[in-house]
């Protein structure tokens, strides 16, 4: 049976990302698109519990079903699995975001939670994002490269609870692929206060991305020396080495 492939993406419908990915992807099996109607960068795993939610159909584009959702990336996932498959998607895939998710960006960012909505649903799920955030940017170079990452998500599967998040470096000579590990990092963030026409005070968020380290096994070390760096992620959260000594903190009381 023909592979059945779910794309969508945070920077919406009509993101260029999104228009390389299908290109890309069309070849590999039966392509259908559900994203949102507008970019959702920084939505994270945010659904939609309290405004009602409206699924349009466009064109198809090479014989490739699109829709759209006036959502968040998860409620695209969600609904395209209750309202517009017919059958459980072999692969589900996010991108090609414009921007980076290295690191703990991965914990805000849209395009990553797509795979994770996959991997809670148990089914193959790719992130990939760019390290170029010019939506202008040729991505074209990229094309070989994905295409033997889902082809291997696809042959292989992923363990249980698992998704990839693939970051792209933005040069067009790729060194290859690297399987890392997180960075650890945060940011230092402020709201910059400005006066609207109405002389009333509005804000807007500023940051810096500081890393607390780039260890060589690290996705932003790949990422500096013109790797591609997949990085395994889990849903599950938990502190697992830690949970005997909290264990034995209650313990004492």
């Amino acid at each position: 049976m023909e592979k059945l492939i779910l794309l969508s993406n945070d920077d919406g419908i009509d993101a260029p990302g999104l228009q390389y990915l299908i290109s890309f992807v069309k070849d590999l099996g039966k392509v259908v698109v559900v994203a949102p109607t507008q970019g959702m960068s920084g939505m994270s795993h945010a659904v939609t519990i309290e405004s009602p939610l409206r699924l349009k159909k466009h064109n198809t584009i090479d014989n490739i079903e699109r829709y759209s959702v006036n959502g968040t990336p998860v409620d695209c996932v969600k609904m395209a699995m209750d309202k517009v498959l017919n059958r459980k998607p072999d692969i589900i895939i996010g991108g090609i975001n414009h921007g980076a998710n290295s690191s703990v960006n991965i914990l805000y960012s849209g395009t990553m939670a797509i795979a994770i909505e996959g991997a809670m649903l148990n089914i193959p799920a790719i992130g990939f994002s760019s390290l170029s955030y010019d939506l202008a940017y040729n991505m074209s170079h990229y094309e070989d490269w994905i295409k033997k990452i889902v082809r291997k998500t696809i042959d292989n599967g992923l363990p249980e609870s698992t998704c990839l998040n693939v970051n792209l470096p933005a040069e067009e000579t790729i060194n290859g692929i690297q399987i890392c590990n997180q960075s650890m990092g945060f940011w230092e963030e402020s709201f910059d206060e400005r006066i609207d026409t109405h002389k009333k005070p509005y804000f807007w968020l500023r940051g810096k991305f500081n890393l607390y380290e780039k260890e060589k096994d690290s996705d932003e070390f790949a990422l500096e020396n013109n790797f591609i760096s997949i990085v395994p992620v889990k849903i599950d959260l938990t502190h697992h080495a830690y949970i005997e000594t909290l264990r034995k903190q209650y313990k004492e009381e």
